[in-house]
């Protein structure tokens, strides 16, 4: 895209108009007469100026099409660098894009629908699992299994299964890996979602502990109606979960 100035002519009619009239109504035979003609002209070309100016013009450069600028524009933002985070959080931020792309990939061509909705149902859970350690990276050690060894295990089996059901072919061997696959793939997408649980273990035991004492704080008031005595306490079970979260998941392929 360029900026083009164009020069309006019409000032330059106006001076043929003056030396034609001046032709046409006053003599031209003495050096003053044309030093005359050429002022009046000089100031018919400066009103018509005035009265109609220099124009400019916004054009596209040869070959490129009108919405070429609006595109231009949306490469350069797409070209801005993303935002920067620590090391080992742009690793797992870089694996998400990776494994996303490889998780539509394989749906796209995996034809059997349950296989497609497990994709489906790993993908959304693994971008929540990054996101989740993304927003808050003291979580990072408890994904670390899952990112070394758990995602990129599930990819392998799941890029097995699609290089054998596009052979198109049936054996003993094509058909019962597929269905060892087909059968693992439920497991897997419980340990997805177990893994992205455990996740926020501490937060589920500070929102426990929370409900608690307003609980508790209600009940001294005489605001809600309860007996103090009658107030359950914090599960166990969350602390336990809590102490157990760095365990991660265990799924054996």
């Amino acid at each position: 895209m360029s900026y083009v100035k164009v020069k309006s002519v019409l000032p330059i009619y106006f001076v043929g108009a003056v030396w034609l009239i001046w032709a046409l109504f006053f003599p031209l035979y003495r050096p003053i007469h044309f030093v005359l003609a050429a002022i009046v002209s000089a100031c018919a070309y400066f009103l018509g100026k005035i009265i109609f100016p220099d124009r400019g013009y916004t054009v596209n450069p040869v070959g490129q099409p009108a919405g070429a600028p609006q595109a231009a524009q949306a490469q350069q933002k797409k070209a801005e660098p993303a935002k920067k985070y620590p090391p080992e959080i742009q690793e797992i931020v870089d694996e998400r894009a990776r494994a996303i792309s490889e998780f539509r990939r394989l749906n796209d061509s995996i034809a059997d629908a349950k296989v497609s909705a497990q994709i489906d149902r790993m993908e959304v859970t693994t971008g929540k699992i990054i996101d989740a350690v993304v927003e808050s990276p003291a979580k990072l050690p408890q994904i670390k299994k899952f990112m070394s060894y758990y995602l990129p295990t599930t990819m392998k089996l799941l890029n097995a299964y699609d290089r054998m059901d596009a052979t198109g072919a049936s054996g003993e061997n094509i058909d019962g890996t597929k269905g060892r696959i087909e059968d693992m793939l439920e497991t897997v997408c419980t340990a997805f979602d177990k893994q992205l649980d455990s996740l926020y273990g501490a937060e589920a035991l500070d929102v426990s502990t929370d409900i608690t004492v307003m609980e508790n704080l209600l009940a001294q008031e005489g605001l809600a109606g309860l007996d103090i005595n009658d107030t359950k306490a914090a599960p166990a079970s969350g602390a336990a979960s809590a102490a157990a979260q760095d365990d991660g998941i265990q799924l054996h392929f």
